[in-house]
């Protein structure tokens, strides 16, 4: 392609150097460049993509697109914008000739949610005859297709290249995850969206947005400026939980026309009536301003009917007939790692979640209480490098919903673990609760306490081995993931195999508390 037709769209500066040539690739890592690439200079969190010009023209790219002026030999077309992040989003757009453009797109953000609302809108669309695709934080997938996901929402450039190639294999709609970061970085801005759904908003990244009301101004602005825009002739529907503080915030600011609120207090558009929940899933009767019928979907808790609300305002908006929603919902396959069930009957209840806010837990807890025969034990940690000031709050959130709390290690990255455990314990002495050595524990107690124990394959495997049959353990934090990050490295580890390890090797636990916790 032409650097001219690339460009279209862009706002350049000053350009020095032909515009005619032919781009052969983009690249934003200096490392990928080859012959006749354009490389965009980004500055990022890290490292500056302008310290890197040398070694693109060194790896044969003949195009720069930067912010700041650049050192290049003669031949080199540079071109100079104010933003370069997002002029790597119009020329994605224009690199895979517009995709989007012929998909039905559907955009997810909120704190929590994300991930189940893109499973239930998968099958959702299957069942109606759709062919699906998912980009989200478990991986990219469409037909027999799978690609572990490096990021929530991938780089604007990339983002283009995937949708063009689902686009090419037959795919019909894609729903995805949109991240804050995303929106922060206008990874999605040059994304055609038919609609996009607001699930809640609690602390959480608050190590790259500062404070909670610019989390929440990244969120927002998806509604706003990415959904806000008159885009291909197309209506895009918002849909915003109306029972969420911040939810109702942009349904105070979006045009009516396009909002459509869900929840399960107030006048929302989507409702529920007569629900119910067990361990083995949800039955309800969904409210639609076109239909009213029943559904039954394998997942736990209160959260989860407002993810399937979610869903059923996404395939109103879509004019999906109820049928497909009822069926997609009954027919949902496991979702990783999201309140996954990884125990079988005369075992205790272990369910994995990738709860990892405050919020979150609250939640993940609040909804498994009902159903608590004997205890709820739950096993826990932060992970390091990012928000600090959530630790307090998520360990006493733990504290005072569970009756035995591990603290352990999550992915420590390059902070030391027991800083970390030191920092949720913080939140957790305000609750005067005691802290237990795993001996004394073992020996059995009749007050609420915590334990800490640095090691997450022996804090899994102590929780379980504490264990009774009518006991449920929620290890809490990772879900899906296959992977420890301990310094800068991953290693293998599972919270699922390690409890399906520890059963094994418990022989579904041995009573050993001797003194029995209150059970009021």
């Amino acid at each position: 392609m032409k650097l001219s037709e690339l460009i279209q769209g862009v706002e350049v500066l000053q350009s020095e150097g032909a515009l005619s040539r032919e781009v052969s690739s983009v690249c934003y890592d200096s490392r990928w460049c080859a012959k006749d690439s354009l490389f965009v200079a980004i500055p990022g969190l890290k490292l500056d993509g302008h310290r890197f010009v040398p070694q693109a023209l060194k790896q044969g790219s003949r195009f720069i697109l930067c912010e700041r002026p650049v050192d290049a030999p003669a031949g080199v077309t540079v071109l100079r914008v104010k933003d370069s992040r997002a002029a790597l989003g119009i020329i994605g757009k224009n690199f895979f000739r517009n995709p989007s453009s012929a998909l039905c797109l559907i955009g997810v953000t909120g704190t929590n949610g994300k991930t189940t609302i893109t499973y239930l809108l998968e099958s959702v669309f299957r069942q109606a005859g759709y062919s699906p695709g998912v980009i989200g934080t478990i991986n990219y997938r469409y037909g027999s297709k799978v690609r572990e996901a490096a990021h929530t929402t991938p780089e604007s450039f990339d983002l283009q290249g995937m949708l063009r190639e689902m686009l090419d294999s037959g795919v019909s709609h894609v729903v995805m995850e949109v991240s804050s970061h995303a929106l922060d970085q206008k990874r999605v801005d040059d994304c055609e969206f038919d609609a996009g759904i607001f699930t809640n908003l609690s602390q959480d990244h608050l190590d790259y947005h500062q404070t909670l009301e610019a989390y929440f101004q990244a969120k927002r602005r998806f509604f706003s400026e990415v959904l806000g825009r008159k885009v291909g002739g197309r209506k895009q529907a918002m849909i915003i939980n109306g029972d969420d503080p911040y939810g109702r915030r942009i349904l105070h600011e979006m045009p009516p026309s396009q909002a459509l609120s869900f929840g399960l207090e107030g006048s929302c558009d989507i409702g529920a009536t007569g629900f119910s929940f067990s361990l083995e899933g949800i039955e309800a009767r969904i409210r639609t301003p076109r239909d009213t019928f029943p559904v039954k979907a394998p997942l736990v808790g209160r959260y989860n009917l407002y993810n399937i609300l979610a869903a059923a305002a996404a395939a109103h908006a879509l004019a999906i007939e109820y049928r497909a929603v009822q069926a997609g919902l009954l027919n949902l396959g496991t979702i990783p790692g999201r309140l996954e069930k990884v125990s079988v009957a005369g075992e205790p209840a272990v369910f994995v979640d990738y709860a990892h806010t405050e919020d979150a837990l609250k939640k993940v807890i609040e909804n498994l209480l009902p159903f608590k025969k004997a205890r709820l034990i739950t096993v826990f940690g932060c992970g390091g490098d990012r928000d600090r000031g959530k630790r307090p709050l998520m360990g006493r959130a733990v504290v005072t919903r569970s009756d035995l709390s591990i603290l352990t290690s999550d992915n420590p990255r390059t902070e030391d673990p027991l800083t970390i455990l030191r920092q949720i314990e913080e939140g957790v002495e305000k609750e005067g609760l005691t802290k237990y050595a795993i001996r004394d524990v073992r020996k059995g107690f009749s007050a609420k306490g915590y334990v800490v124990i640095p090691d997450r394959r022996e804090a899994i495997r102590e929780a379980i081995e504490l264990a009774d049959p009518e006991d449920i353990v929620l290890v809490a934090g990772k879900g899906h993931e296959t992977y420890q990050i301990i310094g800068t490295e991953k290693f293998p580890f599972d919270d699922r195999d390690e409890c399906r390890e520890a059963l094994k090797a418990s022989g579904y636990g041995k009573g050993r508390w001797k003194k029995s916790l209150s059970r009021s």
